[in-house]
């Protein structure tokens, strides 16, 4: 997908502490390039009402895909990009891309899918229509 496509990055670098041996990011770090992505843009679109997260709905990731391009090498600029694909019934699909620097640099992709859940119970519950709204409001178009 082009990057054009995301309506919302989060810039980021790559740091000493994310990288092996070959001064790489390892592998296991865009997993969390993709959490501190989606935590930005949940807060861009409007998820999180109060500090501390409070009053923000209970999602749980069920799913996750991460597929390597290229790598992410040290101190490299990187842009973590986000949307929101579709929403179900009870879920919410996600994409990511990471690239580096400002264009088409393409270094990692991926996608997850999270079910909203009614916490006392543990259990997926529909996804209420005032999150629908706050999905596509941002997105600028239908996600249901």
């Amino acid at each position: 997908m082009a990057r054009s496509d995301f309506k919302f990055v989060w810039n980021a670098r790559a740091r000493y502490a994310e990288v092996d041996a070959q001064a790489v990011v390892f592998n296991s770090r865009y997993l969390e390039y993709f959490d501190i992505g989606i935590t930005e843009y949940f807060r861009a679109v409007g998820l999180y009402p109060a500090p501390n997260l409070q009053g923000a709905p209970e999602l749980h990731v069920v799913k996750a895909e991460v597929v390597y391009h290229a790598p992410v090498l040290l101190d490299e600029a990187i842009a973590i990009c986000v949307r929101c694909e579709k929403i179900g019934r009870t879920s919410l699909g996600f994409a990511f891309e990471v690239h580096v620097g400002d264009g088409e640099d393409l270094r990692a992709s991926g996608t997850e899918v999270q079910v909203h859940v009614d916490e006392p119970r543990g259990r997926p519950t529909p996804v209420p229509d005032k999150l629908v709204a706050l999905f596509e409001a941002f997105e600028g178009r239908a996600l249901k």
